[in-house]
């Protein structure tokens, strides 16, 4: 699964997951492979996410905007 952040001014990440658990504005939730289509609002909090050779990172963000559609999360942060 790819998975991208991006804010206005830059890339912050792009690369291939196995998870990414992003802070909803209705409570956090964790998007796997071949997850159902989505889009939501997030919240202040951190993006945490595990890169295919297992290395758990994260990203903090003060909210946003979570798009989830054919193994592609792409996530737009301010």
């Amino acid at each position: 699964m790819t998975l991208k952040i991006i804010s206005a001014e830059q890339i912050l990440y792009t690369g291939s997951v196995s998870s990414v658990t992003l802070p909803g504005s209705m409570g956090e939730f964790t998007v796997l492979k071949n997850h159902a289509a989505l889009l939501a609002t997030l919240s202040a909090g951190n993006i945490r996410y595990t890169e295919e050779g297992g290395a758990e990172l994260s990203t903090p963000v003060t909210g946003g905007i979570a798009d989830v559609d054919n193994n592609e999360v792409s996530v737009c942060v301010y």
